[in-house]
């Protein structure tokens, strides 16, 4: 049932940008795998073997600590209506923080508005292969909405507030190894 592609066809393109979440999964060496749900509101496909996400502020930053530690990282889509299928995207992940050339660009290119509040980086992946999956034991689930909570918190929190919670909470991973926040 699985089929494996070596880059993104228009077929997975559309297939993601019907989806309202994908998940994040990570993990270097023998650190913990470490796998989060992302909102599609920051997902950008940037070509064939590249993707990005705009990753806003959070408790942890664990990707960016197996990406500095030279880590992989998978992305997963799966349909929650209609056809069941599931996507997986495989690559090495990359960071680019608040304020470097590779940010400022994504920015400039994907947020003509301006930065979302609490934006902290962007996750670029550069992928080695694509995948698809039935999906057949997806259950079927319906889509309310986004959740404004993480925004308010940003909001309330301030930018100076926001950078004293990243140097607190997002320096290194739960397993101690240095996301690369302030190295620049």
């Amino acid at each position: 049932m699985a089929k494996q592609f070596e880059r993104i066809e228009p077929v997975h393109r559309q297939m993601m940008a019907r989806q309202a979440i994908f998940f994040v999964g990570s993990a270097a060496g023998d650190s913990r795998v470490n796998i989060s749900p992302r909102s599609t509101t920051h997902f950008h496909v940037l070509g064939d073997l590249t993707v990005a996400y705009l990753d806003l502020t959070g408790s942890g930053s664990e990707t960016a600590a197996h990406a500095k530690a030279g880590g992989r990282a998978t992305l997963m889509f799966c349909t929650f209506d209609g056809a069941p299928q599931i996507l997986r995207l495989y690559g090495r992940p990359r960071i680019s923080f608040r304020g470097s050339a590779d940010y400022r660009t994504i920015l400039s290119e994907r947020y003509p508005q301006g930065e979302p509040v609490g934006a902290r980086q962007v996750v670029t992946i550069d992928l080695d292969l694509v995948q698809t999956s039935c999906g057949y034991a997806v259950p079927l689930f319906e889509h309310v909405g986004e959740r404004p909570v993480l925004d308010r918190w940003a909001e309330a929190k301030g930018e100076e507030g926001l950078d004293a919670y990243r140097r607190e909470k997002n320096m290194t991973s739960i397993d101690g190894l240095p996301t690369g926040l302030g190295d620049a």
